[in-house]
C-alpha cells in the first residue's frame, strides 16, 4: 500500500474520499508512532498456562481499549466475555509454545521488532500472492512482487517487506486437507507470531480455515475473512444470467460481454453483484456455524480492484470491501501496538 495511502485520490464519491482520508491518515499515524512489541508474544514469556494467557492477553486488550475510546471498551469487554465462557464451556485448550518454539518461529520468518507481521492464509490458487501485492501498492509484474500462477509445491512461508511502511506480508501455504490436529498444524506453521492472520479463499471455504480461524480465536489474534477473486466470480455470473436469446454464446474470455447492450448489461451485473455478495455472506455464516466459531465479517474483494487503489490512486467503480479490508487491518494494528498517536491522526 506503499505510496498510494500517503498522496491524494482521485475521488469518486464522498463515502470512498472519507474511508480513502481516513486510512491515509491511519498509515501516517502508524509511521510516526512507536511500536510496541506483539502483546500475545509478552504474554506467553511471562504465563503458566493456557488460562492465564488467554487472561493476560484479553485484559491487555481491555487496557489499551481504555486509553482509546469507550467504544473501544465496551468491544474489549465484550472480549474478555467471550474468553471467560470459552474456558468455561471447555474449548480445547491451548498448547501454548515453549520460549524454543517461539525463538525458532520467529527466526523462521525474520521476525524484527518494530515491524507489524501480517499473514495471508489460503489454500493453493486462493489468490494469496496477488493480494499480497495489491496490498503493497505493486502489480503482479513488479520485480519486487510476490510470484503469482506458479503451482504451489513449498511448505515455505513467503515474506515481502513493505519498503515505504514497516509492515510486512507473509504468504503462508495452504495445508489442504489436515492430516494432524489442528492446533498441532497452527503451531508447527509458527502462526502464534503474526499480529493478525488473513483467512482468504476463492472457490470453497475449507476446514482448514476454520481451524486457522479456531485457533486463532484460541490465542486472541485479530482474523479476517475474505473471499477473492470477485471481478471474476461476478464476470462469470453475468455470462450465465445473460439473456442469450438476443445475444450468441459468450466466449470462455467473455470478450463478447461488451456487445451486449448497455442497459441490460448494467442491470444484469448490479443482480450478479448483488446475489454474489449476499450467497457469499449467508455461505460463510453457515460454515462459521458448523465449525461452531462466532459469526464475523467477510471482506469481499478483487484484487485487481484493490490495486487500482493503490497504486493508481483512483477509486473504481467496482470496489466492494476493499478500503474497509485495509482500514480495518491498519486500525486493529494501531489498537495492539502502537502507542504515542496524537488524536488528531485519528480523524
Amino acid at each position: 500500500m506503499g505510496q498510494i495511502l500517503v498522496a491524494g485520490f482521485f475521488i469518486g464519491g464522498i463515502t470512498g474520499a472519507t474511508l480513502a482520508a481516513g486510512i491515509a491518515a491511519l498509515v501516517e499515524g502508524i509511521k510516526r508512532s512507536h511500536i510496541r512489541a506483539n502483546p500475545n508474544l509478552d504474554a506467553m514469556d511471562s504465563v503458566q498456562d493456557a488460562e492465564e494467557y488467554v487472561r493476560k492477553v484479553t485484559q491487555a486488550a481491555v487496557d489499551k481499549a481504555k486509553e482509546e475510546a469507550e467504544s473501544e471498551v465496551q468491544a474489549a469487554e465484550e472480549a474478555r466475555r467471550d474468553a471467560e465462557e470459552c474456558l468455561r464451556n471447555g474449548l480445547r485448550p491451548i498448547v501454548l509454545p515453549t520460549a524454543e518454539e517461539v525463538a525458532e518461529a520467529k527466526a523462521k520468518i525474520q521476525y524484527q521488532d518494530g515491524l507489524f507481521h501480517f499473514a495471508v492464509a489460503g489454500n493453493a490458487g486462493s489468490g494469496k500472492s496477488s493480494l499480497i501485492n495489491a496490498l503493497r501498492g505493486l502489480g503482479n509484474s513488479h520485480n519486487a512482487a510476490a510470484p503469482t500462477g506458479v503451482v504451489e509445491t513449498t511448505t515455505a512461508i513467503g515474506r515481502y517487506p513493505d519498503s515505504d511502511h514497516p509492515f510486512v506480508w507473509y504468504d503462508i501455504p495452504g495445508a489442504g486437507t489436515l492430516t494432524q490436529p489442528d492446533w498441532l498444524y497452527f503451531n508447527n506453521q509458527g502462526l502464534f507470531v503474526f499480529d493478525c492472520i488473513i483467512v482468504l479463499f476463492d472457490n470453497r471455504f475449507t476446514e482448514t480455515d476454520a481451524a486457522i480461524l479456531t485457533n486463532c480465536r484460541r490465542f486472541r489474534i485479530p482474523t479476517y475473512i475474505v473471499r477473492s477473486k470477485a471481478d471474476v466470480h461476478i464476470d462469470n455470473m453475468i455470462k450465465d444470467m445473460a439473456d442469450m436469446d438476443d445475444t450468441d454464446s459468450l466466449d470462455d474470455d467473455f470478450d463478447q460481454i461488451d456487445d451486449l447492450d448497455e442497459t441490460k448489461y448494467q442491470s444484469t451485473r448490479e443482480v450478479a453483484r448483488e446475489k454474489f455478495i449476499a450467497d457469499t455472506r449467508a455461505t460463510v455464516e453457515h460454515n462459521l456455524r458448523v465449525a461452531d466459531l462466532p459469526d464475523q465479517r467477510v471482506y469481499i474483494i478483487s484484487s485487481r480492484t484493490l490495486l487500482t487503489t493503490t497504486k493508481k490512486r483512483k477509486l473504481s467503480e467496482e470496489i466492494i470491501d476493499e478500503l474497509d479490508l485495509m482500514k480495518d487491518i491498519l486500525e486493529e494494528a494501531r489498537l495492539r501496538r502502537c502507542v504515542g498517536i496524537d488524536a488528531s491522526d485519528d480523524n
